[in-house]
């Protein structure tokens, strides 16, 4: 029983250091990011991200696969694609310490008015001195065949 009362403790200890500024900036990046894609804006999507060391995974579900990417990638396809792009989030939960942060949310992937691709997705964004920065997408990955 005490190691479940420590254990509620430490859970509501966690979830009280979600700053309400905090979850609102990292919001303002997904709100960015998902504004960057829509307008074909690859240097601004870019802007979202640590330059040094930043991952980009892509799982495939089935069959199971990873594959290795970059946002400097996406980015370029963001800038060049001549298709309507349109990445919806929901059921998105935020959790940082005020210096890191996961976002995981699920995705659908629009193209030109048609669902591409869909998925769960998290990122890990760290704050620095120029506010927070996306440093890891991971996603799963249920390509429209």
């Amino acid at each position: 029983m005490r190691a479940f009362i420590a254990s509620a403790f430490l859970c509501s200890s966690a979830l009280a250091n979600n700053s309400s500024t905090d979850v609102a900036d990292i919001q303002r990046v997904m709100d960015n990011f998902h504004e960057a894609v829509v307008s074909h804006d690859g240097a601004r999507l870019s802007a979202l991200f640590i330059p040094e060391g930043s991952t980009w995974l892509n799982v495939l579900k089935s069959p199971p696969k990873v594959r290795v990417g970059s946002y400097q990638d996406f980015a370029k396809f963001v800038s060049t694609t001549k298709s309507a792009l349109n990445p919806k989030h929901a059921h998105v939960r935020i959790q940082t310490d005020g210096s890191i942060a996961s976002a995981y949310f699920d995705f659908v992937f629009m193209i030109d008015g048609k669902e591409e691709n869909k998925g769960s997705e998290t990122w890990q964004l760290v704050k620095g001195p120029d506010g927070w920065r996306i440093a890891a997408i991971t996603y799963s990955s249920e390509p429209r065949l």
